[in-house]
């Protein structure tokens, strides 16, 4: 199974949408743009036909890889990506308000 992720954005709004191979629906990670340094997700969307394939991870790992690679932070609004957050201390770096791991 092949999980291809794009990039939606139009002015300060954004979404990533995340396509199955060979499914028609598709998941979805939408945020806010408060600054170039600075984004708010609020909300992960993953439709039932395509629950349990890791879609919302997948959508995860994805803007944490683009907030590091493109220089911003994520404040989690969506619950989902704050659950996901809170599993992943090692995201203490883009996501604000996660306390790093412990040494």
């Amino acid at each position: 199974m092949t999980i291809t992720i794009t990039l939606e954005e139009t002015g300060s709004k954004g979404r990533y949408v995340a396509r199955v191979e060979g499914q028609a629906e598709t998941g979805e990670m939408t945020y806010s743009r408060l600054s170039a340094t600075r984004i708010i997700v609020d909300h992960t969307g993953v439709p039932d036909s395509l629950k349990g394939m890791g879609i919302g991870s997948a959508l995860a790992r994805n803007i944490v890889e683009e907030a590091r690679a493109k220089g911003f932070t994520i404040i989690p609004l969506c619950p989902f990506l704050k659950a996901q957050a809170d599993r992943h201390p090692d995201w203490a770096d883009v996501i604000e308000g996660l306390k790093p791991a412990s040494r």
